[in-house]
């Protein structure tokens, strides 16, 4: 009977204690968040102004935001060159089968390395983790490459970063979170430890996968040193080396023109094709987002 009065109490000490320091904290920390956020947002207003922007409004503004007149002189250039969407395809390529393989087998992985009953998981952990630390080098790794004889192929830009110890770990912490319970039940009802970990495991882990495929698809589809080491072969470019040349070739340096359309391009194609890289990832991470901060805090809080 008393519940609800009770309840009033508590809530009006509550409304009481927030006096004017909490609404000047909340006051500034809204300005300063505000500001941040435009601090981040300035920079790709600027690129995607710039893209519609004429060379000549360029030459004389080193800052634009709105254009004086907008063109899509950039974008017919950038669009009527083949190498654009032979790079892009690349890129697709990549990202799409590189993110499968990679959360196949990390899933794999870590499910196997969060069972207790494992033996030799510590090693095996510590082995994994070793690698946050300390890798093999760039040299070493080139030489591996180069004896499975992939340069020159796009296997190269998959397999030497099928997977990663941070996502790894993070994966692995999220299995080890799963009761041991729901598991056993599988067993008894008859399924093998494949069946559980794709009937029980993976449906209960949709958030920490679609996190963890978020950041391997960021990883590939942004990855370009290792298409400057193994790729030779201009047709085989991804989209962020080809990006690499035209800012190279616009910049007046020294670059290979081959698989660029011969003019070098105008500050406003630069911006275009930065825009065009970036546009992908910028369309699927709203699908995704509602999965990131879930399933990123349940892996790493549990671990």
């Amino acid at each position: 009977m008393s519940t609800a009065p009770t309840q009033r109490r508590t809530t009006n000490r509550s409304v009481r204690r927030e006096g004017p320091g909490v609404k000047v904290f909340r006051v500034v920390n809204v300005l300063l968040l505000t500001g941040f956020a435009l601090i981040c947002l300035v920079p790709f207003l600027h690129v995607i102004g710039s893209s519609f922007a004429n060379p000549g409004e360029l030459a004389t503004r080193t800052f634009v935001i709105i254009p004086r007149e907008l063109t899509l002189n950039a974008y017919d250039y950038v669009l009527s060159s083949p190498a654009i969407f032979r790079a892009m395809g690349v890129s697709v390529f990549v990202t799409v089968v590189g993110t499968f393989l990679s959360l196949v087998v990390t899933s794999l992985m870590a499910y196997a390395l969060s069972k207790r009953y494992l033996r030799g998981r510590r090693v095996i952990n510590f082995l994994v983790v070793f690698t946050m630390l300390f890798s093999g080098g760039m040299i070493p790794t080139f030489i591996v490459v180069s004896s499975l004889g992939l340069l020159d192929t796009l296997w190269s830009l998959i397999l030497p970063v099928t997977v990663n110890a941070f996502n790894f770990v993070i994966m692995r912490s999220f299995f080890q979170g799963i009761p041991d319970s729901l598991e056993e039940a599988a067993r008894i009802d008859g399924c093998s430890e494949l069946g559980v970990f794709w009937r029980i495991v993976l449906p209960l882990s949709l958030a920490s996968i679609a996190t963890i495929g978020l950041f391997y698809a960021v990883a590939y589809w942004n990855n370009y040193m290792h298409a400057v080491l193994y790729i030779n072969n201009s047709e085989l470019w991804p989209i962020q080396l080809l990006l690499r040349q035209i800012v190279i070739i616009a910049s007046g340096l020294n670059a290979d023109t081959s698989a660029v359309d011969v003019v070098p391009p105008a500050q406003s194609v630069k911006m275009a094709v930065i825009v065009i890289a970036t546009l992908p990832m910028l369309i699927v991470y709203p699908f995704i987002q509602r999965f990131f901060v879930k399933g990123a805090l349940i892996g790493s809080v549990k671990g």
